[in-house]
């Protein structure tokens, strides 16, 4: 398959083009992952949004907050709580305090959190796998390299907001 963009003559402005439309091909790829996570997830309380946690968690060298893990994976910090307080429950994660803030918790992945993440990943990756299929390694890690930045703008918020 080639790996130039899909493009047609309709995918004006005056015509839309939708398999050309980022809003509609984020959204499609967003559900069939988000499906994916929760299936896998569905042990973990709060599914998907749990993986998240987990995922944040795994990809950090120093323990964030509490707050600086909310604002990472985009949750509410009240939300945020709730999920934490069930994932330490389950021995997933553990909470100590900030020696420098004794009000802030510093979160930190244990043993068992890091078999489960393994587990629920490994059942993502294969749907990851099966939705590139159609591009070549060299296109998944571009792929993956331009999302990730665009990501990032996101949750940075993207100029001039």
């Amino acid at each position: 398959m080639s790996s130039e963009p899909r493009c047609r003559a309709s995918g004006s402005a005056e015509s839309p083009d939708l398999d050309n439309d980022l809003v509609w091909a984020i959204r499609i790829i967003s559900g069939a992952l988000r499906r994916a996570a929760d299936e896998s997830a569905e042990a973990l309380p709060g599914g998907a949004r749990a993986y998240l946690v987990l995922m944040a968690l795994a990809a950090t060298e120093e323990p964030p907050t509490q707050l600086e893990l909310a604002g990472r994976v985009g949750l509410d910090r009240t939300v945020m709580t709730y999920l934490l307080d069930d994932l330490e429950g389950l021995g997933l994660l553990s909470r100590r305090p900030n020696p420098r803030d004794r009000r802030a918790r510093h979160v930190i992945l244990t043993d068992e959190g890091r078999a489960q993440l393994q587990r629920v990943r490994t059942d993502v990756a294969a749907t990851e796998s099966r939705l590139l299929a159609e591009l070549s390694e060299e296109d998944r890690v571009q792929f993956r390299d331009l999302l990730a930045r665009v990501a990032l703008t996101a949750q940075r918020g993207a100029p001039g907001e």
